[in-house]
């Protein structure tokens, strides 16, 4: 997923660098080459997004628009969609052992659906906000817009633990969207085109991916932000997105300063 281009220059000229000057670890930057380019449904507000079996699939807000999606993306077939209750509002989700589990943002209840038929099995209580979720192969991962993550049991979806992310000793707050990538968390920052890589043993942001200009068409400032990472290791492929985005980008980073 990445290579090496140069170093950047030492002032904060981009969002990420000035996010590295904010703290006094000094984290690896990246931008980042777009591959591929496919659509994604403007309407979407999308919260959360990952692949599971080589398949796509997305979790989407806002109240009585909330929603799970399948995207056959490589096969160009139509989507499935399956609702969410219409009083909720949707975040982020991630599949564990054959099941998609998915938050909410304020109403304290998460759901569990069935990967496959994508039908509705349980739910389950959210202490405090839902923002993004991710599994490392063991522990449910979620963020709750704070600088703080939260580490869950996958059958029980009990707490069992949380973190700090810092930039050296500074708290990294607007944790939002996550995935699990080769042994990393990676987080979309609420209203930055940034992603932090985050070492989740310490807490500690190893890099920032600087992703901005990749989509000027946005409608919206506050709403339309980059929120979306999805990962295949299947096929080292790489996929962002964000709300309201009408295209969704294959990338591949490139290391600006190591």
């Amino acid at each position: 997923l990445v290579a090496c281009r140069g170093e950047a220059q030492p002032t904060a000229t981009t969002p990420a660098e000035a996010l590295v000057a904010t703290g006094q670890g000094r984290p690896t930057v990246y931008t980042a080459e777009i591959i591929n380019t496919y659509p994604h449904d403007q309407e979407a507000f999308t919260q959360g997004l990952f692949f599971a079996g080589g398949v796509l699939y997305e979790s989407t807000g806002k109240v009585g628009k909330s929603a799970l999606i399948r995207h056959d993306l490589f096969e160009a077939a139509t989507a499935k969609t399956t609702p969410l209750r219409q009083d909720v509002f949707g975040e982020g989700a991630t599949a564990v052992d054959g099941k998609i589990i998915s938050l909410t943002w304020r109403d304290g209840v998460g759901f569990v659906h069935d990967l496959e038929t994508m039908a509705h099995e349980q739910d389950f209580p959210i202490a405090g906000e839902g923002w993004g979720l991710t599994y490392d192969g063991t522990r449910l991962i979620m963020s709750d817009g704070t600088h703080r993550l939260w580490f869950l049991d996958p059958q029980t979806y009990e707490e069992t633990g949380s973190i700090e992310v810092k930039v050296g000793r500074r708290p990294l707050p607007r944790l939002n969207e996550l995935e699990w990538i080769k042994g990393e968390v990676w987080a979309n920052i609420w209203q930055q085109d940034v992603i932090a890589r985050i070492d989740p043993k310490t807490g500690q942001v190893t890099g920032f991916i600087d992703l901005s200009g990749i989509y000027p068409d946005r409608d919206d400032p506050f709403d339309d932000v980059l929120n979306g990472i999805a990962y295949d290791p299947a096929t080292d492929r790489l996929l962002i997105t964000g709300k309201h985005w009408s295209k969704m980008f294959e990338i591949r980073l490139i290391a600006q300063r190591e």
